[in-house]
């Protein structure tokens, strides 16, 4: 029976982690289900040595459903329910209508598990890939309060808004990605066809070509030659340092090293306060606990600073300390984002001024891209226009020193 290296997490939002013997990821799910325990990650040990272990980590493709997808499956079902519709009902009608195949196979899993005496949450938590902690978390407090359809309903605007957001800056940054490809095929073109027409040219005359001519002639002849290797060993480190940045330790130096920028640090650190907001203002508003919400919140967080912040956060929240405090001790976290959660604590409406605080970082961080959008565009110009000028002024220079030769 293979053997299944897992991490966990607890009621009281404490994390663990081991290895289990089980026929399968679901076995090792139910298994911890049984000790009151959520499953986060299950990867089976030494399966296929570490060539198939680098492969399966790097080139491996999302497992479930666009966000998009969810939103709108948590959409549909907050409204069939809101409607006097049993949750039976509701999923079959989902599953039945459902355009994927992948979503039509989950949606019936959903049901047959539901059917089979299961809670709504327990189903969904046999999905890991597919339904968050922090959506599983929040349809189980539905289920306690007897308040599923206004549960999923809140989930949904989330999902919608974070849908919305992300569509938003994807849009922005089309048109500069559209002009880096545009800019490179220019000089890819300029140095493998327009370049080498003057090369014979030049050999014709026999003259010395200016030390830039020569440095371009040579780069074309390893573009044209040996492009497709040089593609594949840039393809290769990428997918190296990906698996390196995996390390927590070179993760952790990227990760300061990338916040010390100027304006790249701002916008990182805001996108994470955005996340950690809008987790524990829904979820405080749903009726979870602080500590149990801190610890969903920590897992949405994408950068080991911040998320080292808040589990030392959950320690002192535990012990009965406040979450502003502990929280401002990292000094990563926005010093407004701080304040704003201090206000909260003290009003005793911590859930909806952790809401605001998200809704105030999200307009911030879609005004910080848009203008990083609008400089990077006229840069990329700039950059492309000096690259073209350089080479055509080589070729110019190269084409000057052989009339000075026939003269």
């Amino acid at each position: 029976m293979p053997q299944f290296r897992y991490t966990a997490i607890d009621m009281a939002g404490k994390r663990s982690s081991g290895t289990i013997e089980a026929a399968s990821v679901l076995a090792v799910a139910d298994h911890l289900h049984g000790r009151h325990h959520l499953l986060l990650r299950a990867d089976e040990v030494g399966k296929g040595g570490w060539i198939a272990e680098f492969l399966h980590a790097d080139l491996r493709f999302s497992r479930g459903l666009p966000k998009s997808a969810i939103a709108q499956f948590t959409r549909e079902l907050a409204v069939m329910l809101e409607a006097g519709q049993d949750i039976d009902r509701a999923l079959r009608f989902l599953a039945e209508t459902s355009s994927s195949g992948t979503e039509r196979r989950i949606f019936e899993s959903l049901r047959d598990q539901v059917r089979g005496g299961k809670s709504f949450a327990a189903s969904l938590a046999e999905h890991p890939a597919v339904f968050s902690r922090l959506y599983v978390s929040l349809v189980r407090a539905g289920e306690a309060g007897g308040q599923l359809a206004p549960g999923l309903s809140h989930l949904a605007d989330l999902l919608e808004r974070e849908t919305k957001l992300t569509a938003s800056v994807q849009s922005a940054l089309i048109y500069p990605a559209l002009l880096v490809v545009a800019a490179v095929g220019t000089i890819c073109l300029l140095l493998t066809y327009v370049l080498p027409q003057f090369t014979p040219i030049f050999a014709q005359a026999g003259a010395k070509l200016p030390v830039q001519t020569r440095i371009l002639i040579a780069a074309g002849d390893l573009v044209r030659n040996d492009g497709l290797w040089i593609l594949m060993g840039f393809l290769v480190l990428g997918l190296v340092a990906y698996r390196a940045l995996q390390t927590p330790q070179l993760r952790l130096s990227a990760e300061r090293l990338v916040l010390r920028l100027p304006i790249v640090g701002l916008l990182i650190r805001r996108i994470q306060a955005a996340r950690l907001t809008r987790t524990l203002g829904t979820l405080l508003c749903n009726g979870v606990n602080l500590v149990t919400a801190l610890g969903i919140g920590q897992d949405v967080l994408g950068n080991l600073t911040a998320a080292a912040i808040v589990d030392g956060a959950v320690s002192k929240v535990r012990a009965g300390g406040r979450l502003a405090p502990a929280l401002a001790e990292g000094h990563f976290f926005p010093v407004q984002t701080v304040q704003l959660l201090q206000l909260g604590e003290e009003t005793g409406r911590l859930g909806e001024m952790a809401l605001r605080v998200a809704d105030i970082h999200d307009e911030q961080v879609y005004q910080m891209v848009q203008r990083l959008v609008s400089l990077l565009v006229p840069v990329i110009t700039i950059i492309m226009g000096i690259v073209v000028a350089g080479i055509v002024g080589s070729l110019l220079v190269a084409m000057l020193s052989l009339n000075d030769l026939a003269a």
